[in-house]
């Protein structure tokens, strides 16, 4: 991690429930209608479930002693009819309610990538890839049940138990409030227990963030290479096993917390029906009203239908207190403040010519320190080239960085063709700057993948011609696959410098007027650096070309060289001028003959 990279503060980890609870709610509405339409399929199996204790009630009372056997029959009838219709709604409150929760996630998952994309690089060099992966992999994974079952289950519940109560009480008001004396003693005890998962969530979220990201960064092709080149295989194991052993406590205190309270609860509900038996019988030997047969047996089968419900509806509390530790971890990645945006009119140039100013640049990382860069003027004519040097920590690289917009500016402005970085559409930047830097990124696809990320639309002969003119093709072409080639992860089936030929290929496939080298040879040896000099100086051609050279040898045919010091400029011009003045830039040229080989030293010094 850089230390001087630019802060960034998190938004508070804590907000108050209600407020993430309108949140949520928010993430439903765009799917009012259907949401509608499972309460009304919710609504409709409810009432229908509850009218068969009554049908059950008429057979008891009416249609057995009577021996009216029409009635029973019909009665028989309604009751399979009850719970045929019942089951249809459930499965159709299911379809819809899962479509909606699976689409909810999905708007979840795309506005944080979305966020991610957005995001400044002193983000994502201070957060792990495990970490960031997590979020989007884990913590959404695991709301799946609250978005796509938790939120109808409640409804669902709701409206059972509200629909039971209200029958019950018709059946028989006295019986009802026996039945409910414990309802609030379980609500306080799902709390409790939704309270203390909450918190373990969170713990076990972090502790699965933690592992993710240790398997990213231990079994990626580096982490693999370094660990076993250092004879680190089992340490890593071991530390493995130990997050693993961390996350296996937390999953069973998850499981685990509030599990016998629950279970309490279960056990009295499924007691009730003996205090109902018990309750009737009491109060008939107390020579209290008489309750008939069908209607103590239909109540009973009202009660006993209340316990699912109920439980479930407290076990749903439960979930969602849970998943509320969950929400808060997306939120937080939401919440992210965003350093460069898009200004709300932006400039579209439609055909830059390629014109770069640095009108008294000032750059800081952190506002406390010192700056980075300070007082940098410079410009680089349309087609004209600019090559940056000077010691390690100068500020070179974060002279590159500064026109594509990968930071802005502290103080004055970078310009292009006149117009402030700053007021271009991303768009525009996009396709005017092109940079090349010593860290060549490969995706694992093909290389014709690869290659069509920077024009998707790109033909087999544009690629063809990038590639030549990169000097690549004649690699690629004696492949066994050519341009189908999959180059591995992070393209480690290609040598440094035909790696950073693709990247070369790739950005003159895309054609842009402007470009920016930081330091894109300088991690190759001698031999492969002249043969991707030479695909560079085919990149060049024509092209506004700023360069961040660490071998000076790549930069002696600049129109202009500036060597920078502790961000500042300490010399400029070309490379004759600066060797007859025998000044920093001289003694870098002599430090650099010193280091280099000798049969290239004439080149490196000349």
């Amino acid at each position: 991690m850089r230390s001087d990279e630019p802060n960034w503060t998190p938004p508070p980890k804590d907000p108050d429930a209600p407020v993430q609870l309108r949140r949520i709610l928010a993430l439903f509405r765009p799917y009012r209608a259907r949401l509608t339409l499972v309460g009304l399929l919710v609504g409709a199996s409810s009432l229908v479930s509850v009218a068969s204790p009554f049908l059950l009630r008429e057979i008891l009372d009416v249609a057995i002693p009577g021996r009216r056997t029409g009635l029973l029959t019909l009665l028989a009838l309604g009751m399979i009819a009850t719970a045929v219709t019942t089951s249809v709604f459930g499965v159709l409150q299911t379809l819809v309610s899962t479509t909606v929760g699976q689409r909810v996630m999905h708007d979840l998952r795309t506005a944080v990538y979305a966020k991610l994309q957005r995001m400044p690089l002193a983000f994502f060099t201070r957060t792990r890839t495990g970490e960031v992966q997590s979020r989007i992999a884990n913590d959404i994974g695991g709301m799946q049940a609250t978005v796509t079952s938790t939120a109808t289950s409640l409804v669902s519940n709701l409206t059972s138990v509200v629909a039971t109560v209200c029958a019950m009480v018709a059946l028989d008001w006295r019986l009802t409030v026996v039945s409910l004396l414990l309802l609030p003693l379980f609500v306080w005890i799902s709390r409790r227990v939704g309270n203390e998962r909450k918190k373990i969530t969170t713990q076990r979220q972090k502790q699965m963030a933690a592992m993710s990201a240790m398997v990213t960064e231990s079994l990626s092709v580096s982490g693999i290479l370094l660990g076993r080149t250092m004879g680190r295989a089992d340490s890593l194991t071991k530390n493995f096993a130990d997050e693993s052993e961390r996350l296996v406590d937390l999953e069973v205190r998850a499981n685990m917390a509030g599990r016998w309270r629950m279970a309490t609860i279960g056990i009295v509900m499924a007691a009730m029906p003996a205090l109902i038996y018990w309750a009737a019988g009491l109060v008939l030997q107390l020579g209290g009203p008489v309750f008939s047969l069908g209607t103590l047996v239909a109540f009973v089968s009202l009660q006993q239908g209340l316990l699912r419900p109920t439980v479930s509806l407290l076990s749903t509390g439960v979930q969602m207190q849970t998943s509320l530790a969950l929400f808060q971890r997306i939120f937080e990645y939401l919440d992210l403040p965003v350093a460069i945006t898009e200004p709300a009119d932006p400039v579209r140039l439609t055909a830059p010519r390629g014109e770069v100013r640095f009108e008294n640049v000032t750059f800081r990382y952190d506002p406390e320190a010192e700056p980075t860069l300070d007082g940098i003027d410079l410009t680089v004519p349309a087609g004209g080239s600019l090559a940056v040097v000077g010691p390690t920590g100068s500020g070179k690289s974060t002279l590159s960085y500064l026109v594509p917009r990968l930071y802005d500016v502290t103080e004055g402005r970078v310009t292009l063709d006149g117009t402030d970085v700053r007021d271009l559409d991303f768009d525009t930047l996009a396709r005017a700057v092109g940079v090349v830097s010593q860290e060549t990124y490969l995706f694992h696809a093909s290389v014709a993948d690869n290659l069509r990320f920077a024009k998707p639309d790109a033909t087999d002969d544009e690629i063809e011609r990038a590639a030549k003119a990169a000097q690549i093709h004649d690699h690629i072409a004696a492949l066994p696959d050519g341009y189908d080639t999959l180059v591995g992860e992070r393209g480690y089936r290609f040598s440094g410098g035909e790696k950073q030929r693709l990247a070369i290929a790739r950005t003159i496939l895309r054609d842009p007027p402007v470009l920016v080298l930081d330091e894109a040879t300088s991690a190759l040896d001698t031999h492969t650096e002249h043969a991707v000099q030479q695909a560079i100086d085919a990149l060049s051609e024509g092209r506004t070309t700023l360069t961040i050279a660490h071998r000076l040898s790549t930069v002696r045919n600049a129109d202009q060289i500036v060597v920078l010091d502790a961000g500042r400029i300490a010399e400029r011009g070309t490379h004759d001028e600066l060797l007859a003045a025998d000044g920093p830039y001289a003694a870098l040229v002599r430090r650099d003959a010193h280091l280099t080989p000798a049969g290239d030293q004439v080149m490196t010094a000349k």
